[in-house]
C-alpha cells in the first residue's frame, strides 16, 4: 500500500460503492467502499458517491489543424475531449495539407503534447492516399513510423476496388486497419439528406442509404477474401447493418461504428433545411434508428464515435446545399448516450464496449478495465446534473449542433488522466 499515491473514496460502480487505488499512474486497485484502509502519504479524493467510468476512446474526429485552425485546432479538440470524459482521440487526415507524410503526423504529435502533455492522447489516423484523392497510395510504412495507427481515405470514398485492395493489404503490412467511410461516389456524395419522402416534399438533393449499403458490401467482400480486417465509418442504417451481420456469421474480420446522432435524430431533423443537421452520412429513419440500436446493443456494431466535425457558423449560416456536413460532438456524447442507458435502450455493457473496451481492442489502444496495472484514466459522473447545450457551454470551437439549446442530463463531474485529477 506504500506505493499508492491516489485514493478516490466512495464512488458508485454499478451498483457499488468502491474505492479506487492508484499508483505511479495505474490502478492499484478497485475495493469496496466499506474497506476505510488508510494509506498513508496518499491523496484523497471524496467522489460522493458519483457514478465511476473508465475514460472514452473516440476513434473518429476531426480536429483541423494544420489549416483550418479556425474550425477548431489539436488544443480546442482535446479540451473538449477531456471535458467530455475522453482519454484517447484519434483524429482524421483531411487537414491542410493532408496528413500523408511524416511531418503532419509529428507536427500533430507534437501540438498534443503541447497543449495537453498529461492527456488527452492524441493517435493520427494516416491519408490512405496521397492527398486523398485515391490515386497514388500514401507513405504507408512512413506514416506508421511516425505514430499513425490507422489508415483511411476519411471522408473521400475510394471508388476503385483494387485501389482499395492494394491499400488495405499494405495497411495491415504495417499492423494498421483501414477505416473506410462507405459512400457509393456515384449516388449523390456529400448530399447530407436522406433520399425519401422527406427530401422529396422538400426539393432537396438526397442519397439513397443504398449508396452507403454498396460500399459496406464491397468492403465486406474484400476483408473475406483477403482475410484482412476493415473498419467500417458512421455506419447510419438498417441495410448496412443487415450486411455487417452476415459478415460476422461467416466470420469475416470486418469492424464497425456510429455516432449519437443515428441513434438519436432522423431524418425530419433537417426537413427545414436546418444545416446543423446535415451530415455525411445523412439522418436517416426512424426504422433505421432502431436497427442501430439493436445492432449496438447486440455487438453487431462495435463501437461509438462522435464523427467530431466542427465548422465556423459563417460555414453552416447558409442555404442546405452550399453548408459543409457535419456536426461537433465531443461535448456532447456522452451526455448523450448515457440518456440511452437511463432510458433502457441502450444497455449499460454495451455503452462501455462502445466507448472504451471495443474501440481500444480495435486499434490497439490504452484502456482501463479497472484491473490492476491499468492506466488510471476514468472519471465521475454526475447521472443527475443538468446542463444546457449553448455556445458558451461548449468547450470546441465548433457550435453546429443540432442539439444546441436542448437540455441534457449528465456530466463529467471529474477526469482523472494517469492518476492526477485534470478537471
Amino acid at each position: 500500500m506504500s506505493a499508492v499515491q491516489l485514493v478516490v473514496r466512495n464512488a458508485l460502480w454499478g451498483k457499488k460503492k468502491v474505492d479506487v487505488l492508484v499508483a505511479r499512474g495505474r490502478i492499484a486497485a478497485l475495493a469496496p467502499a466499506v474497506r476505510k484502509t488508510r494509506v498513508d502519504g496518499a491523496e484523497e479524493f471524496d467522489a460522493g458517491g458519483l457514478a465511476l467510468l473508465p475514460s472514452l476512446t473516440d476513434c473518429h474526429t476531426h480536429l483541423r489543424e494544420p489549416g483550418f485552425e479556425y474550425k477548431e485546432d489539436i488544443a480546442s479538440g482535446l479540451d473538449a475531449a477531456l471535458h467530455g470524459g475522453f482519454s484517447n482521440v484519434m483524429c482524421m487526415a483531411n487537414t491542410s495539407p493532408v496528413n500523408d507524410n511524416a511531418t503532419v503526423t509529428e507536427l500533430m504529435l507534437e501540438k498534443a503534447r503541447s497543449a495537453h502533455p498529461g492527456g488527452p492522447r492524441l493517435y493520427p489516423v494516416g491519408a490512405l492516399s496521397r492527398g486523398l484523392k485515391a490515386e497514388e497510395l500514401a507513405p504507408l510504412a512512413e506514416l506508421a513510423q511516425a505514430g499513425c495507427v490507422a489508415f483511411s481515405n476519411d471522408g473521400l470514398p475510394v471508388p476503385s476496388a483494387e485501389f482499395f485492395r492494394r491499400a488495405m493489404e499494405y495497411a495491415w503490412d504495417q499492423g494498421r486497419r483501414v477505416i473506410d467511410h462507405c459512400e457509393e461516389p456515384s449516388m449523390n456524395p456529400g448530399a447530407g439528406m436522406n433520399e425519401g419522402p422527406v427530401s422529396g416534399r422538400q426539393g432537396m438533393t438526397a442519397q439513397p442509404d443504398v449508396a452507403e449499403a454498396a460500399q459496406v458490401a464491397r468492403d465486406i467482400l474484400l476483408a473475406d477474401y483477403l482475410k484482412i480486417p476493415v473498419h467500417l465509418a458512421h455506419i447510419s442504417c438498417r441495410r448496412s447493418v443487415e450486411l455487417i451481420a452476415w459478415a460476422k456469421e461467416r466470420g469475416a474480420p470486418v469492424t464497425a461504428e456510429t455516432c449519437p446522432h443515428y441513434l438519436l435524430l432522423t431524418e425530419e431533423r433537417a426537413a427545414n433545411y436546418d444545416t446543423a443537421a446535415k451530415v455525411n452520412p445523412p439522418l436517416r429513419t426512424g426504422e433505421d434508428v432502431e436497427a442501430l440500436l439493436a445492432a449496438l446493443n447486440s455487438g453487431v456494431i462495435d463501437i461509438l464515435v462522435t464523427d467530431h466535425a466542427p465548422h465556423a457558423a459563417h460555414e453552416k449560416e447558409v442555404e442546405f446545399d452550399r453548408a459543409p456536413c457535419g456536426i461537433s460532438g465531443l461535448d456532447t456524447a456522452l451526455s448523450l448516450t448515457w440518456d440511452l442507458v437511463e432510458k433502457k435502450r441502450l444497455s449499460r455493457e454495451a455503452f462501455l464496449r462502445a466507448w472504451t473496451t471495443g474501440p481500444c481492442g480495435i486499434f490497439g489502444l490504452p484502456v482501463n478495465r479497472f484491473q490492476v496495472g491499468d492506466p488510471a484514466d476514468f472519471l465521475l459522473f454526475d447521472p443527475a446534473a443538468r446542463w444546457e447545450v449553448t455556445p458558451e457551454s461548449l468547450r470546441s470551437k465548433g457550435k453546429n449542433t443540432p442539439f444546441l439549446g436542448s437540455r441534457l442530463r449528465g456530466r463529467v463531474a471529474a477526469h482523472f488522466l494517469g492518476g492526477k485529477k485534470k478537471v
